[in-house]
């Protein structure tokens, strides 16, 4: 009985650490990432550049569009259930809300997806200037850990 007992606590506190591994950002299923160039810009005279960053080949990948405002250069990072942007101004590179103007998908949904307290975090990634492939490596990198758990599955 002492033996069950000691086997079912030790299942248990397995299942924690994995459970807790992938709470604290240990998510080994986004590291590789592909930036593909998306060529038919047909969304507007504002948008400058667009890229689909997929972390596999089955789920539809994010869109991040690029914009020039007059504070720097804006990518608004857009998939089907959520949508953020990531800015390049003189503070530096980091992410925050997206205009209302732009907007998609209902702020409620996107706010579900999107971790509030990460975004707080990525408010500044880097105090350096960025150019477009920089960004796009930070944002492949860094969005992951935006999604909140119960929703990376949208990312693969």
């Amino acid at each position: 009985m002492k033996k069950l007992n000691l086997l079912t606590v030790l299942v248990v506190c397995l299942f924690l650490v994995s459970a807790t591994a992938n709470a604290t950002g240990l998510r080994k299923e986004f590291n590789n990432y592909e930036i593909t160039t998306v060529d038919d810009l047909f969304v507007g005279k504002n948008v400058k550049a667009m890229w689909r960053v997929s972390y596999s080949n089955v789920e539809v990948p994010v869109t991040v569009i690029k914009r020039n405002t007059m504070e720097g250069v804006e990518y608004v990072v857009r998939s089907k259930f959520f949508e953020v942007s990531y800015a390049a101004t003189d503070a530096g590179f980091g992410v925050k809300e997206l205009r209302n103007s732009w907007r998609t998908i209902d702020k409620k949904i996107s706010k579900a997806v999107v971790c509030q307290r990460e975004m707080k975090n990525q408010q500044i990634i880097t105090p350096n200037s960025v150019d477009d492939e920089k960004a796009l490596g930070l944002i492949a990198c860094y969005l992951p850990e935006l999604i909140n758990d119960g929703y990376t599955h949208l990312l693969n």
